[in-house]
């Protein structure tokens, strides 16, 4: 019995992963809190490169994620273009949302005015997965300001069933995840978002497992996973009129390509493209191909 309890002690705390100091994080990632922004009640982290009276591209990462996901693109685009990406609600360096709100409309706030703070009239948008969906909810609130729109496998198309849904509900037994994190079930969450899992470098996984264990960050996924409910997407869409590239990987096992032809069906301007033997995570499995088709969409879209 004393062997047995010592054994689990040892268990417990070789996955015992409390959270990093912000602090800490900010010095390993190249933060500063003049990184900041303050967006009802929320310290909303984001990056700002670029000349600052180029066009405007807002780049939203996915689920679990945070902005240097976007690192390889936007060391790329912020020659010609202000990049300005940021971390999500519930994500990296920002945080949980002190209001404990992850619904459509809660994101759709805070989005609307961290453009607002920013003092931003127009501007285009590349959403990945999760911020996929949040990007095409913001083209149709925004129409007048969203000057083109790139949707990499987004989320928020489900089949009519699924409507009412919660599709990131985890198990109760889940909330573990907030105490023990070991890296080997991080790399193992990546691992299916890749085609070629050989692509997925220790680097990358060492990342995610640092912005995983940002203050609160654990616990703001749960709760964003509760309150995540599928809704007719049909209707929205339908207001945004922003030309619109749909871009996935063809082997997505995470959201399907053959989903890009619902959106297709309902955006009044779209080009899709679906890139081979690529994943889900295509701005960080083979970074340069998916910036090529992009780079070249937005040449012809926001003709200066």
């Amino acid at each position: 019995m004393l062997m047995s309890a010592f054994l689990s002690i040892g268990l417990l705390s070789s996955v015992w992963a409390p959270d990093l100091a912000l602090s800490e994080l900010r010095t390993r990632y190249g933060a500063s809190s003049d990184d900041v922004v303050m967006v009802d009640g929320l310290n909303v982290h984001y990056k700002d490169t670029g000349p600052k009276d180029a066009p405007v591209l807002l780049l939203l990462h996915g689920f679990g994620s945070s902005l240097q996901t976007w690192d390889f693109w936007a060391a790329q685009l912020d020659t010609q273009y202000r990049v300005i990406r940021l971390d999500l609600p519930g994500f990296g360096l920002t945080g949980p949302n002190p209001l404990h709100d992850y619904s459509e409309s809660g994101d759709l706030a805070i989005l609307t005015h961290f453009v607002d703070k920013l003092g931003l009239s127009s501007f285009s948008i590349i959403g990945h997965s999760m911020g996929g969906k949040m990007a095409w909810g913001l083209a149709a609130a925004e129409p007048d300001r969203v000057k083109a729109l790139v949707l990499m496998a987004p989320d928020g198309f489900p089949e009519t069933k699924d409507i009412g849904t919660k599709p990131y509900q985890l198990p109760a037994v889940m909330g573990v995840i907030k105490f023990c994190l070991p890296k080997y079930l991080v790399r193992k969450s990546i691992e299916p978002a890749f085609f070629d899992a050989s692509a997925l470098s220790d680097s990358l996984v060492d990342r995610y497992y640092d912005m995983l264990r940002a203050p609160g960050v654990r616990a703001a996924i749960l709760e964003r996973s509760d309150q995540t409910i599928y809704t007719d997407p049909v209707p929205r869409l339908k207001k945004i009129t922003a030309p619109t590239l749909l871009i996935w990987g063809e082997k997505d096992r995470m959201i399907p390509s053959s989903n890009a032809q619902s959106y297709a069906n309902v955006l009044s301007s779209s080009k899709t493209v679906l890139l081979p033997n690529l994943g889900h995570l295509l701005q960080e499995e083979q970074a340069e191909l998916g910036l090529a088709h992009v780079a070249e969409f937005l040449k012809s879209t926001l003709k200066r």
